[in-house]
Parts: C-alpha cells; structure tokens; sequence
C-alpha cells in the first residue's frame, strides 16, 4: 500500500505539466506558438512529450505500476478478509483488567446460564461461547467487518476508475467543429475529416463514427453590463440513425453542462464567436462572399483577428497564373461593439451592438492554390515578405461600409454571423468512471465510520467464601474486557450502554447479589 501511494503522489505530480505547458490534444495551435516563443527549450520538452503528458511513455508507465501496486496490494487483502469472516473471534485475554475498557460485577445464576441469556443480547455481533477447564465461561464477540469491507470497495472502485478512463482512452474519440449559426452549412459526423480536430482512441480507425448531422439556427447570450457571460445556448437541429435516410430533422437547444446524447456520442457546446462576413465584388461585376470564423483575442471583450481569403471567378482570369495573382486577402480585427480610438479599433462589448472591422486588404497570392495548409487565422509572411501579396489598403470599416481599391475591385463588410465551438465525445468508460466514483465514496464513508471492537465476557462460579463476607451463594463473577481495533472515538459510552445490557439480562435470571460484593474498574 506504500508503494501504490507513492505512485499516487507521483501520478498527480506528473500531471502537472499538462496544466502548465500547452497540450496538442486540446490545442495545437498553442503548442506550435509556445514552440515558436521558446525555441531551446520547446523542442526539448517535446522531445519528452510534455505537450502530450497524458499520453506520454512515462505518464503510461507510473499509470500501469500504479494499476499493478494496487492489485498487488489488495488481492492479499481480500483474502485475508475473507479468512476473518470465517474464523472464530479470538478467545479472550488472560487478563481482561489490563484492556482500555473494563468491567467487573456479580450477578445470581449459573454461569453457562448466564453465558447463553448475554451471548443472546449480542445480536449483530459475531460471537462464540467457550467453556474453559476450570469451569469459566467466556463469550468472544467482534463487530465492525464492514470497516474493511468498506476500505476494500474504495480502493477496487480506484482500481475501477482506473480501468474504466483506460477504457475510455482506448475505445472513445473526441472531435472539435465550428459550425457557423443561421444558416451556416452545418457538419456531419460521418469520419473524422468532417471535424477541425479529431483524437482517436488506439482502437478507433475512424470508419465505425456514429453518423450524426447538426445544424445551428440561432445562438443567444445574455451578459451582465460588465460584460461577463451569465449564459450562451444553441438552437440547433440534428439527425441520427433512420432520420438521416427521412431527412427528419429534431430541434434541441444546446446549453453549457446539457450535451445532446445521441446514439452513445455527446454533443457539448464548448465555445463560441462571431464570423465576419465580407463580399467582394470584381471589376467586371461579378461577386464573391465569404463568411469565416475569426479568433476572439479578449475573452471579455470578443476583440477577435482572422483573415479571409477570396478567389476571383475563374471566367475572369481564364490563365491561372494570372487568376492566382488577382486573389483578395482580407486580414484584421472585428469588433462586435466597436470603440475606436483615432484609427485604432477596439470593442467595448461581446454583443453584437455595433460591429465594426480594421483591416488590410492584400492583393496577389493568398496561396489558395499552393496546396500548402494554411493557418486561417493568419496570412503566411513569406508570402508577403516575398512580393507575392501586395497590400493594397488599410481601413476601417462599419456593417455595410466598402472600399474600392485601384482597379475597381470593392470589398465590403456585410456583418458577422455568431459561430459555436461543438465538441463530439464519445467515451464507453464515462458511466463506469460515475459508477466506481460513487461507489468509491460510499466504502470511503463506510470506512470512517464503522470501527473495529471486540469485546470479552468471562463468567466464573463466585468462591463460597463470598457468602460470608455478605455474598450470597450461586452468584457469578462477570469480568467483561472491550477493545476498539482502530480508535477509541465514541466506543467508551457505546462500551457503559453494552455493559448495562448484558448485566441487566444476567440479573433477569436471579437474584442479583448485594451491592457490597460488586466491584468497578
């Protein structure tokens, strides 16, 4: 048990770095930017997968020992518990007077009679009555095995949670999307390439998705005049199963901490945003729009940046060299409510009030075609460094404002559309991490409160003699011992009320003797 505790300290220690230091399975995009800030120590800590702590080889194997440490430590146990159901309580000490609790007293009757009236008033102990070779009877009685029990369920429902996270981890898979509100196009779970993120178990090749269709058709938030969220949900609509072969859609509204569950995956609404909306329209009248998610910089606030990339319409260049050359990158801030202070953009509000962009408008090669992937939050600077992309114009802009740049190409800001952050999770193990966590608390709580006693009674033919220092004859000497196997908390007075039980049903079966032959310790 030392040992599985100290690879418990050490499981929890190795878990701090996963806190401290960005992981790829939530976000990549942190870890290659704290690559980029730090970059001697960066490559060192992921060369010992520190941005991977929870599937890292060191962080698996303190897992396993601790997984082998407490099967090794219970298995003799459990056995040994099951040999002290079994086995008679102990006979008693020689000398019950040395015990914590102790008592001795008289009382009229013969002592296996007396013997079998108290063994009677012990229910719920586990008890045995012994008759020794100088004629005494002594009962042994114990109580509390629940203790153990208890102590036993906590640590096999730790080993359970154990199992079942395992579990999770080898057959469950989490997806993250974007999925853009009123009126975006929605996402299907079909595989894996339908996410903007996806974590596979090592069992999961991706081709066993539970086929699922969203679509989100109004997103609400409601903000104290701080500017601090109270609470954001999704209308959303979804099929699964038959309904995608019908084309029956079910509405649900999507709240924080109320997934959608359907088909053994929970759909969770995990963030949120806004996607700016920009048309631009070419020299010879044809149009392109592009709605695209940009990134919230201030939590508080939505400041958010992004950038949007436009291809002009393939009749307008027929050479694709040429029709590369005349791409529109747009790269900025928006502002839901906007503050500007001179030309300088700021939002003072996450609602939506006054939307507002600063932005510069790049012309040439976005890199569309380079068949590269591309950040979306950002333009690539070689492109830029390399005069393949000219800036052609910095402005502000409100909703429903334009520019024209020099060859009558007008881009204009539309607006934004609220977007929402869904993450898709499915993990076989989830029920049985519940199911062990709370059995794990109940033997925990059975532990710290049932204890281990034991108590004695030994019954002895008083001495004729008794008789003439005022005793009276066929009375029996009762010496009873009690112990308390863990702590002494409580067991005094539930000893006193055992102990006025047991001489109250030994009286019931004579004449109690005088009060000058008892005796208390």
């Amino acid at each position: 048990m030392g040992t599985a505790l100290v690879l418990l300290f050490l499981l929890a220690l190795a878990a701090v770095p996963g806190a401290l230091v960005p992981q790829r399975s939530l976000n990549a995009g942190k870890v290659d930017d704290y690559l980029a800030q730090h970059p001697t120590l960066g490559p060192w800590l992921d060369r010992f997968q520190f941005f991977d702590v929870f599937s890292s080889f060191w962080f698996t194997a303190i897992y396993v020992l601790l997984f082998i440490s407490l099967v090794g430590c219970l298995t003799p146990r459990m056995i040994e518990h099951a040999r002290s159901l079994r086995a008679k309580p102990v006979p008693a000490p020689r000398n019950l007077a040395r015990l914590p609790k102790h008592h001795a007293d008289t009382v009229a009757g013969e002592p296996a009679a007396v013997a079998d009236q108290m063994a009677g008033e012990l229910r719920g102990w586990r008890k045995t009555i012994r008759r020794t070779g100088d004629g005494s009877v002594e009962i042994s009685a114990e109580k509390g095995y629940l203790r153990e029990f208890g102590n036993l369920v906590f640590h096999f429902s730790l080993l359970g949670i154990l199992v079942a996270i395992a579990a999770g981890k080898l057959f469950g898979y989490e997806g993250n999307v974007i999925v853009i509100a009123d009126g975006g196009p929605g996402f299907c779970s079909a595989s894996p390439a339908a996410f903007d993120s996806f974590r596979a178990g090592n069992t999961v090749d991706g081709t066993s998705l539970h086929p699922m269709c969203v679509r989100v058709n109004d997103f609400e938030a409601e903000y104290l005049p701080t500017g601090q969220a109270t609470s954001f949900a999704a209308e959303i609509d979804y099929q699964s199963g038959d309904d995608l072969t019908t084309d029956t859609w079910r509405p649900y509204r999507l709240e924080v901490n109320h997934p959608l569950r359907v088909g053994g995956d929970r759909v969770y609404l995990q963030g949120r945003g806004f996607a700016p909306s920009f048309t631009v329209t070419f020299p010879d009248g044809q149009t392109r729009s592009q709605t695209i998610q940009w990134r919230p910089e201030e939590q508080m606030t939505f400041l958010s940046s992004g950038v949007a990339r436009i291809d002009p319409p393939a009749g307008m260049y027929p050479d694709a060299d040429e029709r590369r050359n005349h791409q529109i990158a747009i790269q900025g801030l928006f502002a839901p409510t906007a503050q500007f202070h001179g030309t300088l953009l700021s939002s003072s509000f996450p609602a939506m009030n006054d939307p507002a962009v600063a932005v510069d408008i790049y012309r040439g090669d976005a890199g569309l075609d380079s068949g590269r992937p591309q950040s979306i939050w950002t333009l690539d600077s070689r492109l830029i460094d390399q005069g393949r992309l000219t800036r052609e114009a910095r402005v502000n802009l409100r909703a429903g404002e334009s520019v024209t740049l020099d060859d009558g190409t007008a881009v204009r800001f539309d607006g934004a559309t609220p977007f929402v952050n869904l993450q898709v999770s499915h993990d076989p193990g989830q029920v049985w991490v519940l199911v062990f966590a709370l059995a794990m608390m109940a033997g925990l709580l059975v532990s710290l409160v049932i204890r281990r006693r034991r108590i004695w009674v030994r019954l002895t033919t008083a001495p004729a003699v008794d008789a003439v220092n005022g005793g009276a004859a066929g009375t029996v000497n009762v010496e009873l011992g009690g112990l308390a196997r863990t702590d002494n908390s409580g067991w005094g007075d539930e000893f006193e009320k055992l102990t006025q039980r047991l001489l109250a049903v030994g009286a019931a079966t004579g004449d109690r003797a005088p009060a000058a032959s008892r005796e208390k310790v």
